[in-house]
């Protein structure tokens, strides 16, 4: 199957430091991905790169075969961003935020008032659409970013530290909402994070970044046996996450 994400050396400097530094990458229809590193790694300037909203040095991208540099409009009808910090309109409700997000889109009215009833309901806030945003906590704050992210039925979306600041019982249902992005929609999750053991739970491969470099790309189990030997049945995040950091950037050459 055709690759909704593909990088080939993809780069970016901002003068002489290398934010981005020659990532290679496939990642297949209705993937979860998990794209792990710590802060400053460069998950967040490659996403950016991904969606059109910054231009890479060199190497390239696509999206659905789409070059984010040249068509950014494209890419963003068919992809969706939820971002570390969501923002909306406080002094409005979550349906009038909804409303507005879908004009910028050019849905129709009709149509995204039946988006908007079943995104939130979807996302567990079929209750609380008239309530003010300013009132909501950070975890509905969060399922109302996913509810924003459906409203274009994307084909792939991203997701950026999606479950930081939330308690455990919002982590399980954000968690719990991608999966069903791309077990029962067919939604391509590029899920961007520094908190292994949820990658784990719902991730199919995992990509390492270490100071822009990608220097791991697998199933945890691949990844473990490369990295640790053969020796384990089974592999932590946490130990494969580990080996690599220590071994730095230059796990990749």
């Amino acid at each position: 199957m055709e690759p909704v994400i593909e990088m080939r050396d993809l780069t970016k400097r901002y003068g002489d430091q290398v934010a981005v530094d020659r990532v290679t990458l496939h990642v297949p229809p209705g993937e979860i991905f998990g794209f792990l590193g710590p802060n400053g790694a460069g998950k967040t300037t490659t996403i950016l790169m991904l969606l059109g909203l910054s231009e890479p040095t060199s190497g390239w991208a696509r999206i659905c075969g789409l070059d984010p540099t040249r068509a950014p409009v494209k890419v963003k009808r068919i992809s969706g961003y939820l971002p570390e910090a969501v923002g909306f309109y406080e002094d409005m409700t979550a349906i009038d935020n909804l409303r507005y997000v879908a004009r910028l889109n050019g849905i129709q009215d009709s149509q995204a008032r039946m988006r908007i009833a079943e995104r939130l309901a979807l996302v567990g806030l079929a209750d609380e659409g008239k309530k003010r945003v300013g009132a909501y906590s950070r975890g509905m704050r969060q399922r109302l970013g996913i509810a924003e992210v459906l409203l274009k039925d994307p084909r792939v979306v991203f997701l950026d530290e999606p479950t930081v600041g939330l308690d455990p019982d919002g982590t399980q249902r954000m968690l719990e909402m991608i999966q069903s992005l791309s077990r029962e929609r067919g939604i391509t999750v590029f899920f961007s994070s520094h908190l292994l053991d949820q990658v784990q739970r719902i991730s199919a491969r995992v990509g390492i970044m270490l100071k822009g470099r990608l220097v791991a790309v697998g199933s945890i189990q691949e990844l473990g046996q490369q990295s640790l030997g053969v020796g384990q049945e089974r592999y932590t995040l946490e130990e494969v996450y580990m080996r690599y950091f220590r071994q730095g950037p230059m796990a990749a050459a």
